[in-house]
């Protein structure tokens, strides 16, 4: 996956193109590099089950970088679509490296099983559970020069996420049944951003960013309420118990056994940043 003669990118150098700005992440990469010259593609604009727009593949609109963030994300609809979820997450891949510039890739930690029981690296052999976290698997291989950016967990202020979710719940409900046999890194877009740009100093790899520090979703979810001053109780279930179609790996904390990846801040820490930008 390494190719140490390989110059990196530099930021600020010609033109970035990014898929799925729509998403939470999309959204968190449009920001930080809003200084860039930065063509941002939401679904509506490049859908990347297809081939890129014609306008992309050479002329003044080639791009020198794909910073990809499209992915089918939904888990368990991957379960009853395998089909559908493989056209985002590997033909999609495929796509856009068909535009013929290095390309981040942003992949997952469900590549895993859980049965490590401390935190992954890079080198730890990957085994996916679910549908999902094998068609990621897969998109990493189409990456071809690049750079592939294993994250976990991601919440933001924007898009469909467990923090919105919780917030939602917690102002509606005064319990929620959460898992708390299933442990992570949850990780704030907005540092995951910011990591990505120092991540282009780097050469070509595989890479795993996620926040410091790890929880349990339900210990999450205790958390958000507290920081929002919500008055909803956790009560604590197993995985088996929410009966979801998917299997999930029960521990999928990341970090980098490689000194030069960016280390980002605690997961609280995220998670009050991107509390108070939703105010």
């Amino acid at each position: 996956m390494e190719h140490a003669d390989t110059d990196p990118v530099q930021p600020g150098r010609g033109r970035l193109v990014l898929t799925g700005a729509g998403g939470q992440l999309g959204h968190a990469l449009a920001e930080e590099f809003a200084g860039e010259d930065l063509l941002a593609f939401g679904r509506h604009d490049w859908d990347v089950t297809r081939p890129p727009p014609r306008a992309l593949r050479g002329g003044p609109h080639q791009p020198d970088l794909v910073l990809h963030a499209a992915a089918w994300t939904d888990v368990d609809g991957a379960e009853a679509d395998p089909e559908a979820a493989r056209s985002v997450n590997v033909d999609g891949v495929e796509h856009v490296a068909l535009l013929g510039a290095p390309v981040l890739c942003f992949s997952t930690d469900y590549v895993f099983d859980g049965r490590k029981a401390e935190p992954y690296v890079e080198s730890d052999d990957p085994h996916p559970l679910s549908v999902y976290g094998q068609t990621k698997l897969d998109g990493e291989h189409e990456v071809g020069e690049g750079w592939v950016v294993r994250s976990s967990g991601l919440f933001g202020r924007t898009g469909r996420n467990f923090v919105r979710t919780m917030l939602a719940l917690g102002q509606e409900l005064d319990q929620v049944s959460i898992v708390d046999d299933q442990r992570c890194a949850p990780t704030y877009v907005g540092h995951l951003a910011v990591a990505t740009r120092a991540l282009l100093d780097l050469r070509h790899g595989l890479y795993h960013v996620a926040a410091d520090g790890d929880c349990t979703w339900a210990e999450f979810a205790e958390a958000i309420f507290a920081e929002a001053g919500l008055d909803c109780r956790v009560r604590r279930i197993s995985t088996e118990e929410l009966g979801r179609r998917a299997p999930r790996p029960a521990y999928s904390v990341l970090r980098s056994e490689k000194p030069e990846t960016p280390r980002l801040p605690h997961w609280r820490d995220g998670l009050r940043e991107c509390l108070d930008r939703l105010v």
